[in-house]
């Protein structure tokens, strides 16, 4: 099969901070962002959905120097969940939220404003409202600016490079204080379940349909620990990820785990993967804006497709909110259209 080398940037859990501005050499994330072929956001792009939030979060990738900007939400992400919203999250939006050492509580869309402080607010003004803010992400203005919002499941894109692969996406992590876009942990909706029993909606295809991952995240054991010593990432997103073997799994989530793994996939060892940590320098980060990692056909040690999976946790913040997390950026070969 004939491949391109393709260059992706990747981020996660920017919670509505915006890069540092270019003089400011001392941070890593940093104006502008790394320039790619693909940029990849895979959620929590806010703290708590505010409008206000969102259109900050557009307006920097907007700004982006990427052919095709590909977003997913997180659990902050709290307006792009419209059933989680109308139940229960616009409760977040009646009181501060304490996140890291900010407290958020704003004002940007009055009519929002006096529908949550009414004693029973309007399920349909709610849905409104949270339908105004996918239309933000969906809207032709966006569009225009090479951003796609991704709902749970395959899509499948050609760059004008030639460059053509098919993504899984989904927003959706195990059950977390009562967040958006949540399922029971016991609840695997990523792999086929026996004829007997009720499919999952979006299941992960077998390899070789996926050529990459973006989930909000983690699987478990890659990139998703917690002190003291949890993993708290998907043990049935693993599963999914062993069987669907993509080249490039991007998360967040987690924003203790930001980091890279090459996973050799081995059902010799626990898991069925064997995870080597890639090494950053944290001078070469500041300088080049982003952690480089070159896993094409001419790099020193290319990825084996088929047999090798990387994982990033592309969480920028740190786990007391501060934006001090490096992009990511990663060469590797994507099939050719008609190749």
């Amino acid at each position: 099969m004939a491949t391109i080398k393709t260059r992706i940037c990747m981020i996660s859990d920017t919670h509505t901070s915006t890069p540092h501005p270019p003089q400011r050499t001392d941070h890593v994330y940093r104006y502008p962002l790394p320039k790619a072929n693909i940029l990849l956001h895979a959620g929590d792009l806010t703290k708590v959905g505010y409008r206000v939030e969102h259109e900050a979060m557009i307006s920097m990738l907007t700004s982006a120097e990427a052919e095709l900007k590909l977003v997913i939400a997180g659990n902050h992400d709290i307006t792009l969940d419209e059933d989680y919203f109308t139940s229960f999250g616009y409760t977040r939006h009646q009181r501060p939220e304490q996140l890291g050492e900010q407290s958020i509580l704003l004002s940007d869309d009055d009519d929002l404003q006096n529908t949550l402080h009414t004693s029973a607010p309007d399920k349909e003004s709610l849905k409104a409202y949270a339908a105004s803010i996918k239309s933000l992400w969906t809207s032709e203005e966006a569009r225009n600016a090479g951003i796609i919002y991704l709902e749970e499941g395959t899509h499948s894109f050609t760059l004008s490079t030639g460059a053509s692969f098919t993504i899984y996406a989904s927003p959706y992590q195990p059950e977390f204080y009562n967040w958006a876009f949540a399922y029971p942990r016991d609840e695997d909706r990523y792999n086929p379940a026996p004829a007997t029993h009720p499919q999952p909606a979006n299941p992960i295809p077998d390899y070789p349909a996926i050529d990459i991952m973006l989930t909000h995240g983690p699987p478990v054991g890659v990139l998703d620990q917690v002190p003291p010593d949890l993993n708290v990432g998907c043990e049935h997103l693993l599963r999914a990820a062993r069987r669907a073997k993509p080249r490039l799994h991007l998360f967040g989530h987690i924003h203790e785990g930001w980091g890279a793994q090459r996973g050799v996939w081995d059902d010799e060892v626990g898991g069925g993967v064997r995870l080597e940590d890639v090494v950053t320098d944290m001078e070469a980060m500041l300088e080049n804006r982003g952690a480089f990692c070159d896993v094409s056909a001419g790099a020193e040690r290319p990825l084996r497709v088929g047999e090798e999976t990387l994982f990033v946790n592309g969480s920028i913040m740190t786990v007391k909110y501060e934006a001090r997390n490096a992009p990511w950026v990663v060469d590797l070969e994507l099939p050719v259209a008609g190749g």
